[in-house]
Protein backbone atom coordinates (compact mmCIF):
# COMPACT_ATOMS: atom_id res chain seq x y z
CA UNK A 1 0.00 0.00 0.00
CA UNK A 2 1.65 3.50 -0.39
CA UNK A 3 0.52 6.71 1.04
CA UNK A 4 1.88 10.71 0.74
CA UNK A 5 3.61 12.38 2.59
CA UNK A 6 4.47 10.91 6.28
CA UNK A 7 4.90 13.69 9.09
CA UNK A 8 5.31 12.81 12.86
CA UNK A 9 5.82 14.92 15.42
CA UNK A 10 9.03 14.25 18.14
CA UNK A 11 8.10 15.35 21.44
CA UNK A 12 11.86 16.12 23.17
CA UNK A 13 11.66 18.09 26.54
CA UNK A 14 10.13 20.67 25.79
CA UNK A 15 11.82 21.53 22.20
CA UNK A 16 14.55 19.98 20.16
CA UNK A 17 16.77 22.84 20.92
CA UNK A 18 19.21 22.84 23.71
CA UNK A 19 17.15 26.31 24.74
CA UNK A 20 13.89 25.39 24.18
CA UNK A 21 13.26 25.73 27.88
CA UNK A 22 14.64 29.18 28.29
CA UNK A 23 12.93 30.52 25.50
CA UNK A 24 9.44 29.68 25.53
CA UNK A 25 7.11 30.70 27.58
CA UNK A 26 5.74 29.16 30.48
CA UNK A 27 7.20 27.28 33.20
CA UNK A 28 10.36 25.34 32.76
CA UNK A 29 8.64 22.50 34.36
CA UNK A 30 5.86 21.72 31.78
CA UNK A 31 7.91 19.00 30.00
CA UNK A 32 5.70 16.64 33.45
CA UNK A 33 2.43 18.91 32.58
CA UNK A 34 -0.15 16.59 31.23
CA UNK A 35 -1.55 19.74 29.77
CA UNK A 36 1.65 20.58 28.16
CA UNK A 37 1.47 17.07 26.31
CA UNK A 38 -2.39 17.35 25.57
CA UNK A 39 -1.70 20.31 23.47
CA UNK A 40 1.20 19.13 21.94
CA UNK A 41 -0.88 16.06 20.73
CA UNK A 42 -4.45 18.08 20.08
CA UNK A 43 -1.65 20.51 18.08
CA UNK A 44 -0.28 17.60 15.87
CA UNK A 45 -3.93 15.91 15.50
CA UNK A 46 -4.73 19.16 14.27
CA UNK A 47 -2.63 19.69 11.93
CA UNK A 48 -3.50 15.72 10.48
CA UNK A 49 0.02 14.39 11.30
CA UNK A 50 0.36 11.15 11.07
CA UNK A 51 1.62 10.56 14.81
CA UNK A 52 3.29 11.82 17.85
CA UNK A 53 6.63 10.30 18.75
CA UNK A 54 7.97 10.13 22.46
CA UNK A 55 11.41 9.58 22.85
CA UNK A 56 12.97 7.50 26.30
CA UNK A 57 15.95 8.84 28.52
CA UNK A 58 17.07 6.35 30.77
CA UNK A 59 19.90 8.30 31.99
CA UNK A 60 20.56 12.67 32.54
CA UNK A 61 24.41 12.65 31.34
CA UNK A 62 23.58 13.75 28.08
CA UNK A 63 22.00 16.83 29.23
CA UNK A 64 23.75 17.26 32.58
CA UNK A 65 20.93 18.94 34.08
CA UNK A 66 21.75 21.98 31.76
CA UNK A 67 18.09 21.61 30.06
CA UNK A 68 15.23 19.29 30.44
CA UNK A 69 15.25 16.10 29.88
CA UNK A 70 14.28 14.85 26.27
CA UNK A 71 12.50 11.52 27.81
CA UNK A 72 11.91 12.16 30.97
CA UNK A 73 8.82 10.51 30.97
CA UNK A 74 7.84 7.30 30.46
CA UNK A 75 6.46 7.22 27.22
CA UNK A 76 3.72 4.66 27.57
CA UNK A 77 2.36 6.11 30.49
CA UNK A 78 2.35 9.53 28.33
CA UNK A 79 0.76 8.06 25.33
CA UNK A 80 -1.90 6.28 27.57
CA UNK A 81 -3.02 10.09 28.79
CA UNK A 82 -3.04 10.82 24.97
CA UNK A 83 -4.95 7.91 23.72
CA UNK A 84 -8.50 9.46 26.00
CA UNK A 85 -7.85 12.70 23.92
CA UNK A 86 -7.15 11.93 20.88
CA UNK A 87 -9.31 9.98 17.36
CA UNK A 88 -6.98 9.32 14.64
CA UNK A 89 -3.24 10.77 15.45
CA UNK A 90 -0.80 7.55 15.87
CA UNK A 91 0.97 7.50 19.65
CA UNK A 92 4.29 6.02 19.36
CA UNK A 93 7.01 5.47 22.57
CA UNK A 94 10.25 4.60 22.42
CA UNK A 95 11.45 1.80 24.67
CA UNK A 96 14.68 0.03 24.94
CA UNK A 97 15.30 -3.42 24.24
CA UNK A 98 18.57 -3.89 26.61
CA UNK A 99 16.88 -2.65 29.66
CA UNK A 100 13.25 -4.44 29.52
CA UNK A 101 11.75 -7.56 29.43
CA UNK A 102 10.15 -8.96 26.23
CA UNK A 103 6.77 -10.14 28.10
CA UNK A 104 6.46 -6.51 30.12
CA UNK A 105 7.11 -4.84 27.09
CA UNK A 106 4.70 -6.72 24.55
CA UNK A 107 1.43 -6.49 27.74
CA UNK A 108 2.37 -2.45 28.19
CA UNK A 109 2.12 -1.26 24.78
CA UNK A 110 -0.36 -3.96 23.26
CA UNK A 111 -2.39 -2.33 26.41
CA UNK A 112 -1.54 1.07 24.52
CA UNK A 113 -2.87 -0.29 21.43
CA UNK A 114 -6.20 -1.37 22.68
CA UNK A 115 -6.86 1.82 24.72
CA UNK A 116 -5.85 4.45 21.68
CA UNK A 117 -7.90 1.59 19.30
CA UNK A 118 -5.01 0.95 17.43
CA UNK A 119 -3.27 3.48 17.10
CA UNK A 120 -0.02 2.45 18.91
CA UNK A 121 3.72 2.12 17.94
CA UNK A 122 6.78 0.83 19.78
CA UNK A 123 10.17 2.72 18.49
CA UNK A 124 13.14 0.01 19.00
CA UNK A 125 16.07 0.64 20.47
CA UNK A 126 19.07 -1.05 21.99
CA UNK A 127 20.17 2.16 24.61
CA UNK A 128 23.78 3.59 23.03
CA UNK A 129 24.03 5.95 26.07
CA UNK A 130 27.09 4.35 28.27
CA UNK A 131 26.12 5.59 31.44
CA UNK A 132 22.87 3.94 31.33
CA UNK A 133 23.76 0.79 32.41
CA UNK A 134 24.75 1.74 35.50
CA UNK A 135 21.06 2.57 36.21
CA UNK A 136 20.56 -1.14 35.86
CA UNK A 137 22.77 -2.91 37.86
CA UNK A 138 25.29 -3.50 34.87
CA UNK A 139 29.03 -3.16 34.92
CA UNK A 140 29.09 -1.43 31.44
CA UNK A 141 27.19 -1.14 28.23
CA UNK A 142 27.03 -4.02 26.05
CA UNK A 143 29.20 -3.84 22.84
CA UNK A 144 26.86 -2.97 19.93
CA UNK A 145 26.85 -6.57 18.37
CA UNK A 146 25.74 -7.81 21.55
CA UNK A 147 22.99 -5.21 22.07
CA UNK A 148 21.91 -6.07 18.42
CA UNK A 149 21.81 -9.75 18.82
CA UNK A 150 19.59 -9.71 22.04
CA UNK A 151 17.11 -6.83 19.64
CA UNK A 152 16.62 -9.31 16.76
CA UNK A 153 15.91 -11.89 19.36
CA UNK A 154 13.36 -9.54 21.95
CA UNK A 155 11.32 -8.35 18.42
CA UNK A 156 10.62 -11.57 17.09
CA UNK A 157 9.08 -12.17 20.64
CA UNK A 158 7.40 -9.51 21.38
CA UNK A 159 5.81 -10.27 17.62
CA UNK A 160 5.53 -13.78 18.70
CA UNK A 161 3.44 -12.89 21.64
CA UNK A 162 1.49 -10.47 20.40
CA UNK A 163 0.10 -12.74 18.04
CA UNK A 164 -0.22 -15.50 20.45
CA UNK A 165 -4.09 -14.60 20.09
CA UNK A 166 -5.23 -15.89 16.61
CA UNK A 167 -7.80 -14.26 15.14
CA UNK A 168 -11.14 -15.48 16.03
CA UNK A 169 -9.92 -16.16 19.36
CA UNK A 170 -11.74 -14.21 21.19
CA UNK A 171 -15.60 -15.00 20.76
CA UNK A 172 -17.75 -13.25 23.75
CA UNK A 173 -20.32 -15.26 23.21
CA UNK A 174 -22.77 -14.71 26.22
CA UNK A 175 -25.57 -16.55 24.94
CA UNK A 176 -23.47 -19.49 24.36
CA UNK A 177 -21.26 -19.32 27.45
CA UNK A 178 -18.20 -19.33 25.26
CA UNK A 179 -15.53 -16.27 25.69
CA UNK A 180 -12.81 -17.40 24.08
CA UNK A 181 -11.23 -20.23 21.92
CA UNK A 182 -7.96 -21.67 23.92
CA UNK A 183 -6.92 -23.42 21.22
CA UNK A 184 -6.75 -20.09 19.03
CA UNK A 185 -4.35 -18.47 22.07
CA UNK A 186 -1.31 -20.94 22.88
CA UNK A 187 1.73 -20.45 24.13
CA UNK A 188 4.32 -19.76 22.16
CA UNK A 189 7.15 -22.05 24.09
CA UNK A 190 10.29 -19.76 23.03
CA UNK A 191 13.49 -20.95 24.10
CA UNK A 192 16.44 -18.50 22.70
CA UNK A 193 19.76 -17.23 23.82
CA UNK A 194 18.93 -14.20 26.02
CA UNK A 195 15.09 -15.44 26.91
CA UNK A 196 12.88 -18.29 27.87
CA UNK A 197 9.31 -16.75 27.49
CA UNK A 198 5.71 -19.10 27.84
CA UNK A 199 3.27 -17.20 26.28
CA UNK A 200 0.89 -16.50 25.36
CA UNK A 201 -0.36 -12.69 26.18
CA UNK A 202 -2.84 -11.66 28.41
CA UNK A 203 -4.10 -9.49 25.62
CA UNK A 204 -6.07 -10.70 22.42
CA UNK A 205 -5.13 -8.91 18.78
CA UNK A 206 -5.78 -5.10 18.81
CA UNK A 207 -7.54 -3.28 15.63
CA UNK A 208 -4.49 -3.19 13.77
CA UNK A 209 -3.27 -6.90 15.47
CA UNK A 210 -0.37 -5.44 17.25
CA UNK A 211 1.55 -1.66 17.40
CA UNK A 212 3.76 -1.15 14.17
CA UNK A 213 7.57 -1.16 14.54
CA UNK A 214 9.44 1.51 14.27
CA UNK A 215 13.09 1.57 14.84
CA UNK A 216 16.24 4.26 14.78
CA UNK A 217 19.19 2.05 14.15
CA UNK A 218 21.95 3.28 11.23
CA UNK A 219 24.71 0.30 11.56
CA UNK A 220 24.80 -2.54 9.95
CA UNK A 221 22.77 -4.66 12.21
CA UNK A 222 20.46 -1.95 12.67
CA UNK A 223 19.66 -1.90 9.46
CA UNK A 224 19.21 -5.75 8.70
CA UNK A 225 16.67 -5.88 12.35
CA UNK A 226 14.58 -2.70 9.96
CA UNK A 227 14.57 -4.51 6.57
CA UNK A 228 13.52 -7.78 8.27
CA UNK A 229 11.44 -6.73 11.01
CA UNK A 230 10.42 -3.33 11.27
CA UNK A 231 7.31 -1.08 9.57
CA UNK A 232 8.76 2.47 9.96
CA UNK A 233 12.56 3.27 9.84
CA UNK A 234 13.62 6.87 11.78
CA UNK A 235 16.46 8.09 10.59
CA UNK A 236 19.45 10.69 10.45
CA UNK A 237 20.53 12.11 7.74
CA UNK A 238 22.13 15.84 6.50
CA UNK A 239 21.81 15.13 2.84
CA UNK A 240 19.84 14.16 -0.48
CA UNK A 241 22.74 12.29 -1.26
CA UNK A 242 23.08 10.23 2.29
CA UNK A 243 18.98 9.76 2.19
CA UNK A 244 19.03 7.99 -1.21
CA UNK A 245 21.77 6.19 -0.43
CA UNK A 246 20.13 4.74 3.14
CA UNK A 247 16.85 4.29 1.44
CA UNK A 248 18.13 2.19 -1.28
CA UNK A 249 20.29 0.21 1.01
CA UNK A 250 17.16 -0.40 3.37
CA UNK A 251 15.05 -1.39 0.28
CA UNK A 252 17.44 -3.89 -0.83
CA UNK A 253 17.89 -5.91 2.41
CA UNK A 254 13.97 -6.08 2.82
CA UNK A 255 13.57 -7.56 -0.69
CA UNK A 256 16.74 -9.73 0.50
CA UNK A 257 13.97 -10.61 3.62
CA UNK A 258 11.54 -11.54 1.38
CA UNK A 259 9.43 -8.33 1.96
CA UNK A 260 8.28 -5.65 -0.72
CA UNK A 261 10.61 -2.97 -1.48
CA UNK A 262 7.92 0.00 0.11
CA UNK A 263 7.19 -2.46 3.28
CA UNK A 264 9.92 -0.10 5.38
CA UNK A 265 8.56 3.60 5.52
CA UNK A 266 11.52 5.57 5.74
CA UNK A 267 11.38 9.03 7.59
CA UNK A 268 14.73 11.33 8.18
CA UNK A 269 14.69 13.70 11.40
CA UNK A 270 14.05 17.38 10.01
CA UNK A 271 14.39 20.46 12.03
CA UNK A 272 12.08 23.24 10.86
CA UNK A 273 13.12 26.98 12.48
CA UNK A 274 9.85 28.87 10.75
CA UNK A 275 9.77 32.60 10.99
CA UNK A 276 7.69 35.03 8.59
CA UNK A 277 10.28 36.36 6.42
CA UNK A 278 13.68 34.57 6.62
CA UNK A 279 15.11 37.24 8.59
CA UNK A 280 12.87 36.49 11.36
CA UNK A 281 13.72 32.76 11.12
CA UNK A 282 17.64 33.34 11.67
CA UNK A 283 16.84 35.92 14.26
CA UNK A 284 14.61 33.25 16.30
CA UNK A 285 17.82 30.33 15.71
CA UNK A 286 20.23 32.94 16.93
CA UNK A 287 18.33 33.63 19.82
CA UNK A 288 18.29 30.27 21.00
CA UNK A 289 21.68 29.50 20.45
CA UNK A 290 22.88 32.41 22.37
CA UNK A 291 20.26 30.92 25.04
CA UNK A 292 22.05 28.14 24.57
CA UNK A 293 25.26 28.70 25.32
CA UNK A 294 28.28 26.18 24.67
CA UNK A 295 25.30 23.49 25.30
CA UNK A 296 25.57 22.07 21.32
CA UNK A 297 28.91 22.43 21.20
CA UNK A 298 28.66 19.46 24.54
CA UNK A 299 26.46 17.72 22.85
CA UNK A 300 28.21 17.81 19.81
CA UNK A 301 31.40 16.34 21.14
CA UNK A 302 29.51 13.36 23.04
CA UNK A 303 27.74 12.63 19.81
CA UNK A 304 30.77 11.87 17.83
CA UNK A 305 33.50 10.59 20.40
CA UNK A 306 35.41 13.48 21.23
CA UNK A 307 36.32 16.03 23.96
CA UNK A 308 34.51 19.51 23.52
CA UNK A 309 38.28 20.82 23.73
CA UNK A 310 39.36 18.83 20.62
CA UNK A 311 36.46 20.65 18.87
CA UNK A 312 37.88 24.31 17.48
CA UNK A 313 35.21 26.44 16.63
CA UNK A 314 36.45 27.89 13.33
CA UNK A 315 39.06 24.99 12.18
CA UNK A 316 37.03 21.66 10.45
CA UNK A 317 35.82 19.02 12.26
CA UNK A 318 38.77 16.43 13.63
CA UNK A 319 37.27 13.76 11.24
CA UNK A 320 40.43 11.24 11.73
CA UNK A 321 40.28 12.10 14.80
CA UNK A 322 36.49 10.94 15.53
CA UNK A 323 37.11 7.91 12.61
CA UNK A 324 40.31 6.91 15.06
CA UNK A 325 38.03 5.92 18.02
CA UNK A 326 37.51 2.29 17.77
CA UNK A 327 36.19 2.13 21.59
CA UNK A 328 33.04 4.52 20.41
CA UNK A 329 30.02 3.28 22.07
CA UNK A 330 27.57 6.37 20.78
CA UNK A 331 24.93 6.44 18.03
CA UNK A 332 26.77 5.26 14.22
CA UNK A 333 23.73 7.45 12.72
CA UNK A 334 24.33 10.52 15.03
CA UNK A 335 28.21 10.54 14.50
CA UNK A 336 28.18 9.62 10.39
CA UNK A 337 25.84 12.13 9.56
CA UNK A 338 27.96 15.03 10.77
CA UNK A 339 30.99 13.92 9.49
CA UNK A 340 28.90 13.56 6.40
CA UNK A 341 27.60 17.40 6.41
CA UNK A 342 31.21 18.49 7.42
CA UNK A 343 33.08 16.94 4.83
CA UNK A 344 30.36 17.27 2.02
CA UNK A 345 30.24 21.47 2.85
CA UNK A 346 33.49 21.78 4.09
CA UNK A 347 32.30 23.45 7.21
CA UNK A 348 34.13 24.38 9.93
CA UNK A 349 32.77 23.16 14.09
CA UNK A 350 31.05 26.72 13.86
CA UNK A 351 29.13 26.28 11.12
CA UNK A 352 28.35 22.34 11.45
CA UNK A 353 26.81 23.62 14.71
CA UNK A 354 24.71 26.06 13.18
CA UNK A 355 23.72 23.89 10.23
CA UNK A 356 23.64 20.51 12.67
CA UNK A 357 20.04 21.16 14.23
CA UNK A 358 21.29 18.72 16.85
CA UNK A 359 22.19 16.16 14.52
CA UNK A 360 19.52 16.31 11.89
CA UNK A 361 18.66 18.32 8.91
CA UNK A 362 17.64 21.88 9.73
CA UNK A 363 15.80 24.17 7.51
CA UNK A 364 15.69 27.83 8.61
CA UNK A 365 13.32 29.88 6.54
CA UNK A 366 9.82 30.86 5.66
CA UNK A 367 7.03 28.49 5.56
CA UNK A 368 7.73 27.87 1.93
CA UNK A 369 11.30 27.52 2.34
CA UNK A 370 10.54 24.88 4.63
CA UNK A 371 7.46 23.28 2.29
CA UNK A 372 10.12 23.32 -0.79
CA UNK A 373 12.84 21.96 1.15
CA UNK A 374 10.32 18.42 1.82
CA UNK A 375 9.06 18.73 -1.06
CA UNK A 376 12.77 18.07 -2.71
CA UNK A 377 13.61 15.47 -0.51
CA UNK A 378 10.01 13.70 -1.01
CA UNK A 379 10.32 13.79 -4.42
CA UNK A 380 13.80 13.25 -5.08
CA UNK A 381 15.09 11.04 -1.60
CA UNK A 382 12.84 8.32 -2.02
CA UNK A 383 12.00 9.13 1.45
CA UNK A 384 8.22 8.36 2.73
CA UNK A 385 8.20 11.73 5.32
CA UNK A 386 9.89 13.20 8.11
CA UNK A 387 9.96 13.20 11.59
CA UNK A 388 9.64 16.66 12.58
CA UNK A 389 12.16 17.61 15.45
CA UNK A 390 10.12 20.86 16.86
CA UNK A 391 12.66 23.73 17.81
CA UNK A 392 10.24 24.65 21.09
CA UNK A 393 7.26 23.28 21.69
CA UNK A 394 4.41 23.88 21.09
CA UNK A 395 5.26 27.45 19.53
CA UNK A 396 7.00 25.02 16.65
CA UNK A 397 4.92 23.17 15.81
CA UNK A 398 1.97 25.71 15.73
CA UNK A 399 3.86 27.40 12.92
CA UNK A 400 4.42 24.28 11.31
CA UNK A 401 0.77 23.23 11.26
CA UNK A 402 -0.93 26.89 10.84
CA UNK A 403 2.01 27.67 7.93
CA UNK A 404 3.61 24.75 6.29
CA UNK A 405 0.87 22.56 6.20
CA UNK A 406 -1.79 24.23 4.43
CA UNK A 407 0.96 24.66 1.47
CA UNK A 408 2.04 21.14 1.33
CA UNK A 409 -1.40 20.28 0.95
CA UNK A 410 -2.37 22.79 -1.92
CA UNK A 411 0.56 21.17 -3.62
CA UNK A 412 -0.77 18.14 -3.35
CA UNK A 413 1.65 16.39 -1.00
CA UNK A 414 0.29 15.95 2.22
CA UNK A 415 -3.42 14.54 3.02
CA UNK A 416 -6.91 16.51 4.35
CA UNK A 417 -8.31 14.04 6.10
CA UNK A 418 -6.76 10.83 7.78
CA UNK A 419 -7.02 8.01 5.99
CA UNK A 420 -8.15 5.15 8.09
CA UNK A 421 -8.57 4.61 11.75
CA UNK A 422 -5.45 2.94 13.10
CA UNK A 423 -2.27 3.53 12.78
CA UNK A 424 -1.10 0.89 10.16
CA UNK A 425 -3.87 2.20 7.50
CA UNK A 426 -2.61 5.73 7.96
CA UNK A 427 1.23 5.30 7.37
CA UNK A 428 -0.43 2.65 4.29
CA UNK A 429 1.62 -0.30 5.87
CA UNK A 430 -0.04 -3.55 4.95
CA UNK A 431 -2.12 -4.93 7.21
CA UNK A 432 -1.37 -7.73 9.48
CA UNK A 433 -3.58 -11.05 8.24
Amino acid sequence: MSTGLILNATLLGLGMHPAAWRYRDGPATAYFDPAFFLEVARTAEDGLLHAVFLADTLAVNEENFERPNLGAMDPVTVMALLAGATRRIGLVGTASTTYNDPYGLARRFQTLDHLSAGRAGWNVVTTFVPATAANFGTAELPEGARRYARAEEFVDVVRALWLSWQQGALVGDKVGGQFARAELAGPIRHQGEFFSVEGPLTLPRSAQAHPVLFQAGASAAGRELAARAVDVVFTVKNTLAAAREFTADLRSRAVRHGRSPGAVKVLPGLVPIIGGTEAEARQRKERLDELAGAAELKKLALRVGVRVEDLALDAPLPVDLIRANRHFKGSDGFRAAAVELAEHEKLTVRELLYRNGGGHLQVIGTPAQVADTIEEWFRGGGIDGFNLMIDVMPDGLKRFVESVVPILQRRGLFQKEYRGTTLRENLGLEPIR
